[in-house]
């Protein structure tokens, strides 16, 4: 059993798609995408058993922790391994310690894709030395819906009002049809810029999403659909597939027509496509960790929910340090970030809640929008 970078892309997806805590971000086209995610290199290390077979892969984003410049390693949704107790973790670990040593590494920080109560992960992680840090880099809750189902069934578990605005968007006149070309792509990014504004929450530049829709979808596992009324867009989503998953990664809609209920029949459509390409699972992706009304993305998940399934709670980030003194530090700056972005929230909410007058209120910095991690919107 021997740990090495693996170049063979083929291999590496067979591998990833077919385990149990398989993730689109961990398959092999994902670290094509590493300089969007802020990466100075990726790497992509798999361990060989004897019959050459691969057993168990880790993609990691290097990258630099902001405001220390130091270098860390991170496995979005990794590393993928069925069993985290085999000796194939430590073989795994073994060979990344060896490559943060190269680049002066000073943590790996993994956050897999398994349910949070999984006790041979939270143990096997524990034995190795990790330890849990409560900042995640992937939200981790997640809205899940089982697809599995004949549509008739599906359909059924909906709510009736989600029901009734699939078909209520269909007879107001909004057709959907698949994206392809620039074209369709600029026309996606105008609606994502529009979201972006009204919800606050960052994008990453436009050529990301076409790399995306590029690179996936030469094997037809990334797909862009677009919502139109009267030939405008007005509604679009990127859906992803890897494995049994597909994955609602990208939503956007325009401030105007939101009465026509684009939306529903948008997600309608990409689970209809999942189906079709043999997926299980439909992941809706984030909503809040706690599920209590006045949760920020309440009614993001109240959206979601209307669909039927269930949330997924993943394990919490997890850390192994390679540098303590560096990685106190980090994780001390880490804290305060927080805190004050959790000051700044509150500040808004109740600014929001005891409005000035209007010729009292001061507009917005055009130059200083308010960002939020665009993970934490989906």
């Amino acid at each position: 059993m021997e740990a090495q970078i693996i170049k063979d892309r083929q291999q590496w997806n067979d591998f990833v798609m077919s385990s149990v805590c398989c993730n689109v971000t961990q398959t092999y086209e994902w670290a094509e995408f590493g300089s969007y995610l802020g990466a100075e290199e990726t790497l992509r290390i798999g361990v060989l058993n004897d019959a050459g077979q691969l057993c168990a892969t880790i993609l990691l984003i290097v990258s630099r922790a902001p405001g220390l410049r130091q270098i860390y390693f991170y496995a979005p949704r990794g590393p993928i391994i069925d069993d985290p107790a085999s000796p194939a973790m430590t073989v795994l670990l073994n060979y990344v310690k060896v490559e943060a040593r190269k680049r002066n590494a000073f943590m790996l920080k993994v956050e897999p894709s398994v349910m949070a109560d999984d006790f041979k992960w939270l143990t096997a992680l524990k034995r190795r030395g990790f330890v849990i840090n409560p900042h995640h880099v992937h939200i981790r809750n997640e809205w899940v819906l089982d697809i599995s189902p004949d549509e008739k069934t599906l359909l059924a578990g909906m709510k009736d009002k989600w029901r009734y605005n699939i078909r209520l968007a269909g007879r107001k006149g909004v057709k959907i049809r698949r994206g392809y070309g620039q074209a369709d792509i600029d026309a996606f990014y105008r609606l994502y810029e529009t979201t972006s504004e009204r919800d606050k929450f960052f994008i990453n530049d436009k050529s990301l999403y076409a790399d995306i829709l590029q690179v996936l979808g030469e094997n037809d596992r990334a797909a862009l659909f677009l919502a139109e009324y009267e030939g405008q867009p007005i509604s679009g989503i990127i859906m992803l597939l890897a494995g049994p998953w597909a994955y609602y990664m990208y939503g956007a809609s325009s401030n105007e027509h939101r009465e026509k209920m684009p939306n529903h029949l948008l997600q309608w459509t990409g689970i209809q496509w999942a189906k079709e390409h043999g997926c299980h699972y439909y992941n809706f992706r984030g909503i809040p960790t706690i599920l209590e009304e006045g949760q920020e993305m309440w009614g993001v998940y109240l959206f979601k929910r209307g669909f039927g399934g269930y949330p997924m709670l993943s394990l919490a980030t997890h850390d192994l340090v390679y540098r303590p003194v560096t990685y106190q530090l980090y994780r001390m700056m880490l804290d305060v970030k927080h805190k004050m972005d959790a000051r700044r929230e509150l500040r808004q909410a109740r600014q929001s809640s005891h409005p000035s007058k209007p010729e009292e209120q001061k507009k917005p910095d055009p130059g200083q929008p308010e960002k939020k991690l665009e993970q934490s919107k989906k």
